[in-house]
């Protein structure tokens, strides 16, 4: 008998303070989860479209988006297109994400509208993960993107005000469970822009550490010139330069992830 397809995990890349490194991660980590072999798409839930750009997906190539799937009822597989990465789609974003608040206030279950969109995709092979780059703020965007994950993976700067801005997120996760999507998990967090000459990203890591214990990826992403070059060029950085840094850096994270999910399955099963 072939074997059963396994069930799609979706995932909210969020962080409510910018500059952390939320676009790149959920960038370069759907380009390593496709290069171990996964069938992943992208969903760039930022009106600001970085995601869109960083993949090389111009403006005019982006027909359907993000804000059709969630106004216009458009299913995300006729929207999202093929990226220059082999196993990996994208559901881009668009400027009138901005003005999508308003507009979803008038919509019907306006928190679960991501959620029905990928509801058909659950049982099916389209895909093996998705990942969503949700918006630096709690707004209907992020809160449609938690409301359909099954857990969120925090990207965390090594800077000072990295846990503050943890706790702050963390008390929206609860809240959100709470309301809307009672089995939503953390899936873990990672350290980005980490230096190791720096004592003071030394001293945050080893507080994170203390403080969360083994929701802390293994894996640190480290300050790296070709991880900030390679947006530019349109594409990942693990396309722009695999040996770098901080492209080994991503497929380590990238196995962790699937590794944790693997071993929750084993759980729940």
């Amino acid at each position: 008998m072939p074997a059963a397809p396994r069930p799609l995990r979706v995932l909210a890349v969020a962080n409510q303070k910018g500059g952390v490194g939320k676009t790149t991660t959920a960038i370069n980590l759907g380009t390593a989860l496709a290069a171990v072999g996964e069938k992943v798409l992208l969903i760039d839930a930022d009106p600001q479209g970085n995601a869109s750009t960083g993949l090389g997906v111009p403006v005019q190539a982006r027909v359907k988006t993000f804000y059709d799937v969630l106004m216009e009822d458009t299913s995300v597989v006729s929207a999202a297109v093929k990226t220059a990465v082999p196993g990996l789609d994208l559901l881009p974003s668009e400027a009138d994400l901005s003005g999508v608040e308003l507009e979803l206030g008038q919509k019907p279950r306006r928190a679960y509208r991501l959620r029905d969109a990928l509801a058909p995709l659950r049982g099916g092979e389209t895909y093996s993960y998705m990942l969503i780059d949700c918006p630096p703020s709690l707004n209907l965007l992020t809160l449609n993107a938690m409301a359909a994950a099954d857990a969120v993976l925090v990207p965390l700067q090594c800077e000072f005000f990295a846990l503050e801005g943890l706790s702050q997120l963390m008390r929206t996760i609860e809240l959100v469970r709470g309301a809307f999507n009672p089995t939503l998990q953390i899936q873990g967090i990672v350290l980005t822009m980490f230096d190791r000459r720096n004592s003071l990203a030394r001293q945050v890591a080893r507080d994170v550490r203390e403080n969360l214990g083994d929701k802390v990826y293994q894996t640190m992403i480290p300050r790296n010139v070709r991880i900030s070059e390679a947006p530019s060029f349109g594409k990942p950085a693990l396309i722009y330069d695999l040996k770098c840094a901080g492209s080994q850096a991503y497929l380590n994270l990238a196995r962790e992830v699937v590794g944790r999910e693997r071993a929750q399955r084993a759980v729940e099963a």
